[in-house]
């Protein structure tokens, strides 16, 4: 396999806990051929010094510093401004990837000459404890992805040569997921592997925990991305997006007690 460059896009923000081993996993990629672009956010902790301690012993890692806070949607698109790969990847400055993930994932997306790919995922809580695994559908749809995001965000990759380079739109929260309906509008649908590429990292107090979040974020992106009004959001969210979003839910929670043996084995080797 021809190994073309992928830009890996990694905004942060007072993530010195967690950074060091979110970037230690891409050091450790068996897939060479990268770029770290990492963003940060006008952090008041040590994430600064330590992405410059990075950036001198790796020359593919590049930083850029904002002197004022301005949302997880800016430092990605500064990222993808600068990118320089024909692939675009995706991980989050507390999230993990297997040591295979672009290997797999590239060959996968050049195998099937595929422009948008995912994965299925692991979970981890604040510790770093895996505990629990979220099991990918082999292809996502525009609609599908509308009524409700089941695409990692940490295991995307899309292909620069059928998806033109996009910016996030800049609303706080839940542009990840209004990025990727956007994708989806330009390439169409989305396939996975079925293999757990990645580690997600849940925290409690995670968007996922505050349901007015969940309702309010969301409902701004189908403004974001669709064009729909105020009304229209709320009424497609609760028509179709919750029903949906629960179901998944339940779905998850099965996944999690069918494949226990899986992430309670791969936990012994974390």
């Amino acid at each position: 396999m021809h190994e073309e460059l992928v830009s890996i896009i990694m905004p942060s923000f007072n993530a010195a806990k967690y950074i060091a081993d979110s970037i230690d996993s891409i050091i450790a990629q068996t897939y060479q051929n990268w770029e770290l672009l990492i963003t940060d956010d006008c952090s008041t902790d040590d994430t600064p010094t330590i992405l410059k301690d990075y950036a001198a012993r790796d020359a593919r890692i590049r930083i850029f510093l904002f002197d004022k806070n301005q949302g997880s949607g800016a430092t990605r698109n500064k990222c993808i401004e600068e990118s320089r790969g024909r692939y675009i990847a995706f991980c989050d400055s507390d999230d993990r990837w297997l040591p295979e993930k672009l290997e797999k994932q590239i060959a996968f997306m050049q195998q099937h000459d595929y422009a948008f790919t995912f994965a299925s995922y692991y979970t981890c809580n604040e510790s770093g404890t895996i505990n629990g695994i979220v099991i990918a559908p082999s292809r996502q749809t525009l609609i599908n992805t509308k009524r409700d995001d089941k695409i990692g965000f940490l295991t995307t990759i899309i292909d620069t040569q059928y998806c033109p380079k996009m910016l996030m739109p800049l609303q706080r929260k839940r542009q990840d997921w209004a990025y990727v309906l956007m994708i989806h509008q330009q390439v169409g649908d989305a396939y996975s592997l079925q293999e757990p590429l990645g580690i997600y990292r849940l925290h409690q107090n995670s968007i996922s925990h505050n349901k007015w979040s969940l309702v309010k974020y969301n409902a701004a992106v189908y403004h974001e991305v669709f064009g729909y009004s105020k009304l229209k959001s709320f009424a497609y969210l609760f028509t179709f997006f919750l029903p949906t979003y629960f179901v998944k839910r339940v779905r998850n929670m099965i996944n999690d007690r069918r494949y226990h043996h899986q992430w309670q084995e791969f936990s012994k080797h974390t």
